[in-house]
């Protein structure tokens, strides 16, 4: 068996992003098509998938009760898995564009994306570490599980915050 599918690589989250899965799945979808054959599951995964992303804006703004417009959020991982800068189709770049829609100011960290995210996210800060990006956030946002998140102080997280709001969408800790 292939041991990716299953809890060893498999884990819920955000949506999946990436150069592969996306590309590949649009592509079994519309050679399905044009066979006359389509594909509705196919179909149904890429679109909840696309419906996911954009649901976590709203997981954030719940939990900021309601009302991000002025408000700073940290978010922690822009690329769409960790160990990469790959930002092709990256849950981030749905979450922060809903997040600065709504007024919210967002400030970002990723050991290795960062650059390749500027030019997609535009007018967001970023900062050079997690504690700098959560120090006095009114909440923080955890995208993408690197593992230098999973060993992060959340005592001192939280003492950063202006409010002990974290949002983790990549559920690595048991909040």
């Amino acid at each position: 068996l292939d041991n990716r599918i299953g809890p060893k690589f498999l884990h819920a989250g955000p949506g999946y992003g990436g150069s592969c899965f996306p590309k590949d799945t649009l592509a079994l979808i519309r050679t399905a098509q044009e066979a006359g054959a389509p594909l509705k599951l196919v179909e149904t995964v890429t679109a909840v998938n696309d419906a996911r992303k954009k649901s976590m804006v709203t997981r954030i703004v719940s939990a900021l009760d309601g009302e991000v417009a002025g408000k700073t959020i940290a978010v922690l991982g822009l690329s769409f898995k960790p160990n990469t800068d790959d930002m092709r189709e990256a849950p981030s770049l749905d979450i922060i564009p809903g997040l600065t829609g709504l007024g919210a100011h967002i400030r970002a960290h990723d050991p290795q994306s960062m650059t390749a995210a500027q030019p997609l996210l535009g007018d967001i800060e970023y900062c050079t570490d997690p504690y700098t990006c959560a120090a006095g956030a009114d909440a923080l946002v955890i995208v993408t599980e690197w593992d230098s998140y999973r060993a992060l102080d959340l005592d001192r997280l939280h003492r950063s915050l202006n409010q002990p709001v974290v949002i983790d969408l990549r559920n690595i800790y048991r909040l």
